[in-house]
């Protein structure tokens, strides 16, 4: 199957499993397909105790090793290769460009206007969150330019300018599939026509995958973040195809019953799509995220899911005090919030950043684009 096949049947499972559970269940179909939404009809559990604690052990026994790792092995400076210090040497040797000072002062600019209430940008103060992002996108470029002579935005325009098209559709993925758990919703839509309401959302949402590949790429270039993460444990199966199968089984029947079951099958959001794409390109034998497993390679999968809980801080931080912003609704673990974020809530960022890099290397080939580049370094760093 091409690339092609594999997205359109991911499209088609991800979209269609979902309605079918709501039809099986019985519940009215028009509520899932309201645009834009408006109605609340999803009844959130209370928070309890017991589901907070078990949640934060699993989340601890998934991040925790290597956490552990990273931090104990930084903790010994001669345990780092020697390379590393070489490309450090070399990567603070380059100054920090102008535009990138520009796209400090753009966001702080915006961060102002989105804070605060003056009577005389009441006309924008409802339309900060592109500005904001677009100013982080350039800052992170430029950091990443200064630390390795290279950024998408200068040496990969194509691929860097589709990032902002392919992040809108995304992303309205994620919000199809929240219809069914509403465990996010934005303020002030009720008085949006369908056009105002696509048009003002799909501007904002184009810039989150330029946002995580671009502090993906930042994050990289600190060899400390992913340290020892590059020669981890190895997980061979020696099943492959019935595990892919198994996993798409999964996640098919989890989409399925997210909407029959929304106060326990939430975690799918940012689960099931992962789990069914991936599963889809090892059942017809394209390299997948998790390819690197099997040679304890986890470096790219832990820097990705770092940068998307980066860029979630932030997202949480300017959203805060935002006229125009987002609240949740999320069962049993609503509580200790960090901005509107309940804390446990993070966690959904980490596999969010491995989906987006995985949306990127399916759909623009960015694996091409880093091999490319890593060969670049290396030939100047010899």
């Amino acid at each position: 199957m091409s690339r092609t096949g594999v997205i359109l049947v991911f499209l088609a499972l991800v979209l269609g499993l979902p309605l079918l559970g709501v039809l099986w269940a019985g519940e009215p179909l028009e509520r899932y397909v309201e645009f834009p939404p408006r109605a609340i009809y999803v009844q959130h559990e209370s928070f309890s105790w017991p589901v907070f604690i078990t949640l934060t052990i699993l989340i601890a026994l998934a991040v925790g090793p290597s956490l552990v790792r990273v931090v104990s092995i930084n903790l010994r400076p001669s345990s780092l290769p020697a390379q590393h210090s070489v490309l450090n040497t070399q990567q603070h040797c380059r100054p920090f460009p102008w535009w990138g000072w520009l796209g400090i002062g753009w966001t702080g600019l915006w961060w102002v206007v989105a804070w605060t209430r003056f009577p005389g940008l009441a006309a924008v103060q409802e339309h900060t969150f592109t500005p904001l992002w677009l100013g982080y996108i350039l800052t992170v470029n430029a950091a990443t330019f200064a630390r390795t002579g290279r950024c998408l935005m200068l040496h990969h325009p194509r691929y860097f300018l589709s990032l902002f098209p392919l992040s809108a559709a995304s992303w309205w993925v994620f919000e199809y599939l929240n219809r069914f758990v509403q465990n996010w919703y934005y303020v002030g839509v009720a008085e949006l026509t369908s056009i105002e309401y696509f048009v003002q959302a799909m501007i904002p949402f184009s810039t989150v995958l330029p946002a995580v590949i671009g502090t993906v790429d930042l994050l990289a270039s600190y060899p400390a973040v992913g340290t020892g993460m590059d020669c981890f444990r190895p997980i061979r199966l020696y099943s492959t195809k019935q595990i892919s199968w198994l996993f798409l089984i999964v996640s098919c029947l989890g989409l399925f019953a997210i909407g029959r079951w929304p106060n326990y099958l939430f975690p799918l959001v940012w689960v099931g799509p992962l789990l069914l794409v991936v599963s889809l390109q090892e059942l017809v034998g394209r390299p997948t995220i998790l390819s690197s497993f099997a040679k304890g390679e986890w470096r790219g999968l832990w820097i990705s899911a770092l940068a998307a809980l980066v860029c979630g801080f932030f997202w949480e931080l300017w959203n805060w005090k935002s006229l125009a912003h987002w609240e949740y609704a999320i069962p049993f673990v609503h509580r200790f919030q960090l901005f509107e974020m309940p804390l446990l809530g993070y966690a959904g960022y980490l596999p969010f950043g491995l989906e987006c890099v995985t949306i990127a290397d399916l759909c623009l080939s960015r694996q091409v684009l880093e091999n490319r580049d890593m060969t670049v370094m290396n030939n100047g760093h010899r």
